[in-house]
């Protein structure tokens, strides 16, 4: 039986990825951080490790015979909470991802897959995203993720280190954290839980695109099984549809109020969409749900009508 560990494996994209690897026969191994570490979501079979991915021995007991590192574990995907913690934020987001490069090298894993953020991009000048862009970071989450697909890229280089990078767009499914702090699709389902207009700030034209948590970690396991993606390769996972936030809200629902600003709130580009043919190209993959039907399963889940 393959053995797979994922870093930070108990969130949204983990816990998804974790039920296909099970589905497909791995023995799975999940980690979260010491205090946070809720398995609600962790599919029975999967053994849930509460530890922090800085702690080397750790880290390379639990990987021991491991085919597969999936690296998630990251702090600040809420940009703000990386704006406001710079330096806790590269201590994990940077100094982590170096030390499990390290452990991946230490065990002699098959692949490294590191999971990166459409925040490298920053602001671009054209769109679609390609990864050829030259990144262009604006706020510290989307620099240290940066810094993670560079390291990643040198330890295949230097210590023969197998290696891929998936830069995820904005991911949302079912187990999609919900609050008033949370990325758009979850302070927007807040809002409509909560009978509360949803919030837009600007006229709404600012874009996005989001893609389903299952098609995402699809495209993990098709990157970690490809024999041909182990140098450090940059793909971009997205729909490749631009959803405009009003958009968005018409597809939630309810009453919509349109504001100047929010306080504590990072605005980012005025346009994100992924070009995905490379995905397409290398991975045969594609998104094979809909923001509609996506958004209708989560409405359900959440019990928002």
């Amino acid at each position: 039986m393959k053995k797979a560990l994922i870093t930070g494996g108990t969130k949204l994209l983990g816990s998804h990825l974790a039920d296909l690897l099970v589905e497909q026969g791995y023995e799975v191994h999940v980690t979260g951080r010491e205090g946070t570490v809720d398995s609600g979501g962790v599919r029975h079979g999967v053994t849930v490790h509460a530890c922090d991915i800085r702690d080397r021995a750790q880290m390379e007991e639990l990987a021991t015979g491991a085919t597969y590192i999936f690296h998630l574990a990251a702090k600040g995907n809420v940009i703000q909470d990386a704006i406001d913690n710079p330096v806790e934020t590269e201590s994990v987001n940077v100094g982590g991802t170096l030390s499990m490069l390290e452990v991946a090298k230490a065990v002699g894993v098959k692949k490294f897959i590191f999971v990166s953020s459409a925040a490298v991009y920053g602001k671009q000048e054209r769109t679609p995203l390609q990864e050829d862009l030259v990144p262009n970071p604006t706020d510290p989450y989307g620099l240290f993720k940066y810094f993670g697909e560079q390291l990643s890229l040198l330890w295949s280089r230097e210590y023969g280190v197998p290696t891929v990078s998936l830069r995820i767009f904005n991911i949302y499914g079912p187990r999609n954290p919900i609050g008033s702090d949370e990325l758009v699709i979850g302070r927007f389902i807040n809002l409509r839980k909560q009978g509360m207009p949803l919030t837009i700030v600007g006229d709404g034209s600012d874009t996005r695109d989001f893609i389903h948590v299952r098609d995402a970690a699809r495209a993990l396991v098709l990157s970690a099984e490809s024999d041909t993606l182990t140098h450090g390769e940059v793909l971009n996972i997205g729909s490749g549809v631009e959803t405009s936030l009003k958009t968005l809200a018409q597809h939630i629902g309810g009453p919509v109020t349109y504001v100047e600003s929010l306080e504590h709130s990072h605005s980012g580009p005025n346009r994100r969409v992924a070009d995905i043919s490379k995905a397409k190209e290398l991975l045969h993959w594609e998104p094979q749900i809909s923001l509609t039907d996506g958004l209708e399963e989560l409405k359900a889940e959440v019990g928002v009508g």
